[in-house]
């Protein structure tokens, strides 16, 4: 190896001790040691903090929701290098708090997303529909610069979405992707050895050529996921299967697209969004509130760290091929993952 490999090799090494000493650090403040930290920095015990975005009567409120970045499943925690991004556990239980809380009486949700995996978009989606049904509370749908696929998928229920004139929205459709080196393998004299149960155990394995039967497998699931995708815009927008199928072939669209295309409502900013809540709800005096999360001294740690070397690109390219794993699934996402 060249010289840039042995140095890139060296950091590799030499981050991943470094993560390992992280972990045992967070599984000694995890215990006794925790709460006296936590007095030192004045970290709630809860973990969940609120923050006032506008005042006004706390017993009637609007709470302000935000999916920014892939919606991914990932444990509710990443590793010590690891990007700050979207937490999928913390906003499923924002909307149960949401639930239980009877002061909040309108929502605001903020989408500036890719899309991202099928299971947790419907997760997302499922949860506000049980909010709204059972709560009664009405969403309003906030889109930044992207809310492409899933991130639309999760915006389809909202009783009105808002947008701006250059936000990226659409991608309505499923993909699952894998990647096939065998032939550049075979060139370098790799040779792959697989001991299997079943025919289809490897399927979309990146080592062979995937079977005609294979891909009929997988494109049976794909459009089973496509024909919810278009079921729940069909109910979220009131529009006909037809209507949505001829934008829903994967194309992205802006603001004016998406609007004339029945899929938007109007343009608007956040605070567009916030005063129109008050004004269709008759909450003009209400207290407008967001969701914050502090951890342990731990995770405050891993926070600040993140933030020294998030910037890092190279850093968190290795921190990523240390850490991830990404098998195949279906995607409701736009672009590369």
């Amino acid at each position: 190896m060249n010289g840039k490999r042995w140095i890139a090799l060296g950091a590799a090494v030499l981050l991943f001790g470094l993560s390992l000493v992280i972990n045992m650090a967070s599984f000694m403040f995890s215990n006794s040691w925790s709460s006296s930290f936590e007095k030192i920095l004045d970290i709630p015990e809860s973990g969940y903090t609120e923050t006032v975005i506008e005042t006004g009567d706390v017993s009637e409120r609007i709470a302000v929701l935000t999916v920014d970045g892939v919606i991914q499943d990932t444990g509710g925690a990443s590793s010590f290098f690891g990007p700050e991004g979207y937490n999928h556990q913390f906003f499923m239980e924002q909307l149960e708090m949401i639930k239980e809380d009877h002061s909040i009486k309108a929502v605001v949700l903020q989408v500036n997303s890719p899309g991202g995996g099928v299971v947790e978009s419907a997760q997302i989606y499922d949860k506000i529909k049980e909010v709204q049904d059972e709560v009664g509370i009405p969403f309003y749908v906030s889109m930044g610069s992207m809310a492409a696929s899933g991130g639309y998928y999760i915006a389809a229920p909202a009783n009105k979405i808002f947008l701006n004139k250059e936000t990226l929205t659409g991608s309505i459709g499923v993909i699952m992707e894998s990647v096939n080196y065998g032939k550049l393998a075979e060139e370098y004299g790799v040779e792959f050895v697989t001991i299997k149960t079943g025919p289809y155990k490897d399927i979309m394995s990146p080592t062979r050529e995937m079977t005609k039967e294979e891909l009929a497998m997988l494109q049976e699931m794909i459009n089973e996921s496509y024909e919810s995708f278009v079921d729940i815009i069909e109910e979220g927008r009131g529009m006909t299967e037809s209507e949505v199928k001829a934008v829903a072939d994967g194309r992205i669209m802006n603001g004016r697209q998406a609007i004339e295309a029945g899929l938007a409502d109007d343009y608007g900013y956040l605070e567009d969004v916030i005063a129109a809540v008050r004004n269709d709800f008759d909450l003009a005096d209400a207290e407008v509130i967001e969701y914050g999360y502090s951890s342990d001294f731990s995770s405050l740690f891993s926070m600040k760290a993140q933030s020294l070397l998030g910037g890092n690109m190279e850093t968190q390219l290795i921190g990523r091929l240390l850490s991830d794993y990404n098998a195949p699934r279906m995607m409701y996402l736009y672009g590369e993952k």
